[in-house]
């Protein structure tokens, strides 16, 4: 009777969802516990990520203003790794842009698409699905893999930030919005979303590293904006924008700054304090601690 309980519970189990993944730079460096939780929290709701094997960067950084060819190169040779037939996912809202940007170029293309084929040695695959982080929370149910959403987050008080990347450009203006998940999904889970006008501004990108003191000044008004709000931390959809928010925020005590993967992961009980927040510049486990949160950590 056991062995027939558990094979009917196994075939009711949705099948595992497969996506391909490109992680970019800044998640395997920097923001190396974005990456960490991110992958957590897809194994907890039955999902597999594989990672294109010898990806490289997509050219985000300074390639594509400074040297288009470069550019136009790292972002064709990303795509022609990703294996047909399994969407290809990316985390970095940057990232998503500079591929996504140049495999819409290469449909419309006849001559590039002939290019990138005699570069590659492989067709040009016209059905690939190239797809946010945030697209996952549409194919699954949060629901189907966590008791008592509504208890996790116990009411933390999070400013959700996107960023500016996610504002699609002209090349990918008929793509979806996906502003509004994160306080979305967070809201499921218990958290509270404290809107604060600040949510899709610049954080500077990379004028941090060339022009520091204009990154300091746009990210001090966006943290201060939320805490004003009454924001007890800022929820981040961007590797980056978590970077430049904590390393040019010359604020006194500052809110903390959290990978939006970091408190699904947490609210799944698959939080991992050892690992993700000594990599924080701003320590929140003193406010987790406060929010009774902890006991969803390991």
């Amino acid at each position: 009777m056991k062995k027939f309980s558990e094979k009917n519970e196994a075939s009711r189990r949705p099948e595992r969802l497969k996506f391909s993944f490109f992680p970019g730079c800044s998640l395997k460096t920097s923001g190396h516990e974005n990456t960490l939780s991110l992958l957590k929290f897809c194994d907890r709701v039955n999902v597999e990520l594989i990672e294109l094997e010898d990806w490289n960067c997509c050219g985000s950084s300074s390639a594509h203003s400074v040297d288009h060819a470069v550019a136009k190169m790292l972002s064709m040779r990303n795509i022609s790794l990703a294996p047909k037939g399994i969407p290809l996912m990316i985390a970095c809202p940057s990232c998503l842009i500079r591929i996504k940007s140049m495999y819409l170029k290469l449909k419309k293309d006849n001559a590039l698409k002939c290019e990138y084929e005699e570069l590659w040695g492989k067709p040009f695959d016209e059905d690939l699905e190239i797809i946010h982080f945030f697209e996952i929370l549409n194919r699954v149910r949060l629901e189907d893999h966590i008791d008592h959403p509504k208890e996790k987050l116990k009411k933390l008080k999070i400013a959700p930030y996107y960023g500016c990347m996610l504002s699609m450009p002209p090349d990918l203006r008929f793509e979806k919005s996906y502003y509004g998940i994160i306080e979305k999904t967070l809201g499921k889970l218990g958290a509270d979303p404290i809107f604060f006008g600040y949510g899709a501004r610049c954080c500077g990108t990379y004028l941090s590293v060339a022009k520091p003191k204009i990154a300091q000044k746009v990210v001090n008004e966006i943290v201060l904006k939320a805490m004003e709000a009454g924001a007890e931390c800022i929820v981040t959809a961007c590797s980056m924008c978590h970077l430049n928010l904590e390393i040019r925020c010359s604020l006194e005590n500052p809110i903390p700054i959290l990978h939006f993967s970091e408190l699904l992961s947490m609210a799944l009980g698959a939080g991992d304090k050892k690992k993700w927040f000594p990599r924080h510049l701003i320590d929140p486990v003193p406010l987790l601690e406060k929010r009774g949160l902890l006991t969803l950590l390991n």
